[in-house]
């Protein structure tokens, strides 16, 4: 029984060490090299963890609307830096800009690496890689 145990333990650890890896291998899910900068109203907020979601109409070339989805930090990130949902969610409806590391599937996702909020507030999340 304690063999059993002991087994048990092991595929237990091997399989949460694994599943961690592939969830902070972000360069396997984003392109790092292919940014893409927009600027449109920010439309959703989702304030969660381990990675909060933003949603944006944004404006491309030829005026045709996209939504795009970016993915940033948990929510404590902004704490730290005296950023909260309550000021994102004062800036929904309202025109944001912001630039992405690109999904790798060319999806209208990607990684956050800045954003700017209503009143000209910057928030470099993801300034070099990541």
């Amino acid at each position: 029984m304690t063999i059993r145990l002991s087994i048990l333990a092991v595929l237990l650890f091997a399989l949460l060490a694994l599943t961690a890896s592939a969830h902070h291998n972000m360069s396997a899910v984003f392109d790092f090299n292919d940014r893409v900068t927009l600027g449109g109203t920010l439309t959703k907020l989702d304030w969660r963890n381990p990675h909060i979601e933003i949603v944006v109409s944004a404006k491309r070339d030829g005026g045709q609307v996209e939504e795009w989805r970016g993915e940033g930090p948990a929510p404590i990130w902004f704490r730290s830096r005296e950023t909260g949902k309550a000021e994102f969610e004062k800036a929904i409806g309202k025109p944001v800009t912001f630039e992405v590391s690109r999904a790798r599937d060319g999806s209208r996702f990607g990684l956050l690496r800045n954003i700017t909020l209503p009143g000209a507030k910057v928030l470099a999340l993801c300034p070099e890689n990541c």
